[in-house]
């Protein structure tokens, strides 16, 4: 059985680890690296406390002497004693995960441990877990939350993520890329603006734009609430550079212009015609 009224905020277990690196005594690398003006390396741990008898002992998962539970949980590579979560020690990762085990599976590629379901169904960039978190700029890999992968195959905190949306960012803070499947917001947006048409001097005006979702370039008609990506359909879209056609009013005072040009034909063409030179 494990000692009562045991651990701290990051974890449930009933011994404290002895820094290798100062020698002191904290319940876990979190509390010791939040106190201390360095790190602990978890995987140089050699030694415990027992917090039910205080005996000072090589880390296993039971006390020598009381024979207490340390942990209900217990990994020999990382030193990590915990309640049970269905952790287990991912080898190509190098540290402890919560599980269960065969939920998830580790992607050579973005060197990470994914849902299952993310098998073959998902854009790897490689060792990307090995990048901070774009939001916060903490440690993905080694951090005690849940990552969530994007659409763009990018990274970052699960509470980064839901703090991102709450805001109304809808794109990758990395690449643009849109954060989830917009298509319900594109045809929104397609609603808007078919039911507020610009005003006439702008009606005929155009514009290039280059697509964030599908890295299209393209030129669209000009709208304030948003200029569509002619491939995809997005309006995840920028702008490059200004108009590039004349707004109507200005077409229409050239066309008139024209128009006049063009009544003045006929009497020329009454003309004899000129010869061919040779």
């Amino acid at each position: 059985n494990m000692a009562s009224a045991a651990g701290c905020e990051h974890y449930v277990r009933s011994c404290l680890l002895k820094a290798p690196c100062c020698g002191k005594l904290y319940v876990c690398r979190l509390c010791h690296d939040a106190e201390e003006n360095h790190q602990m390396d978890r995987f140089r741990v050699r030694e415990v406390q027992c917090s039910e008898c205080q005996t000072v002992q090589q880390a296993q998962q039971s006390c020598q002497q009381c024979h207490v539970q340390f942990g209900e949980y217990y990994c020999d590579i990382c030193h990590l004693f915990d309640k049970d979560k269905q952790q287990y020690h991912c080898q190509p990762c190098g540290i402890c995960r919560i599980g269960p085990r065969e939920k998830y599976f580790h992607c050579e590629k973005c060197n990470l441990c994914l849902a299952r379901d993310l098998h073959g169904n998902h854009k790897c960039v490689e060792n990307v877990s090995r990048q901070n978190c774009p939001v916060c700029m903490e440690d993905i890999h080694t951090s005690r939350i849940r990552a969530h992968v994007l659409p763009c195959g990018h990274l970052l905190h699960m509470t980064c993520f839901d703090d991102m949306v709450k805001t109304g960012v809808y794109r990758c803070p990395l690449c643009m890329h849109s954060a989830w499947n917009m298509d319900d917001q594109w045809d929104q947006i397609d609603i808007e603006i078919s039911e507020s048409p610009m005003p006439t001097e702008y009606q005929g005006a155009t514009v290039n734009i280059i697509c964030n979702d599908c890295q299209a370039h393209c030129t669209v008609p000009f709208h304030v609430l948003g200029m569509k990506c002619n491939r995809c359909g997005s309006y995840n879209t920028a702008r490059q550079g200004g108009l590039i056609q004349q707004p109507q009013q200005q077409q229409s005072e050239l066309d008139t212009g024209n128009a006049a040009e063009t009544n003045m034909v006929p009497e020329l063409q009454d003309q004899p015609e000129s010869p061919t030179t040779q």
